[in-house]
């Protein structure tokens, strides 16, 4: 069987709200890492029907050095996001021994899809106070 050149290609993309607010933390060296989890929507039509529904999915996303601030600074639960960046895929041990295994989104990119208010636009504006 001739030997098969597969291309290496891990890229993901996707846009969701934030679950939770980002939980920032650092390493051992002081380098920012920054996690959160998104649900992604997909809608589906019923043919017979005609219903549609909608069916989430749970992304857990982790964010490093500068990207890391910005997102724990910016995005709280429910903010509106488009992550690109690459699935890992990691094992750990629970603290009763058992192990278990994560798919995670690691950043690349994070755009903010919220309009961000500066002081002025809410001092301004007493609804938003």
């Amino acid at each position: 069987m001739a030997c098969l050149k597969i291309p290496n290609i891990n890229y993901i993309i996707v846009s969701g709200r934030l679950t939770r607010d980002p939980e920032l933390r650092y390493t051992p060296k002081g380098t920012p890492v920054a996690s959160f989890s998104i649900a992604v929507s997909r809608y589906t039509k019923n043919k017979d029907s005609g219903e549609i529904k909608e069916e989430a999915s749970f992304f857990n996303i982790i964010a490093w050095d500068n990207l890391a601030d910005r997102c724990a600074d910016r995005l709280s639960k429910g903010s509106a996001v488009v992550v690109e960046g690459y699935l890992r895929s990691r094992k750990y041990e629970t603290q009763a021994g058992d192990t278990r295994y994560i798919v995670e989104i690691v950043s690349r990119r994070v755009q903010f899809l919220d309009k961000q208010e500066t002081q002025e636009e809410v001092s301004e504006n007493p609804d938003l106070i």
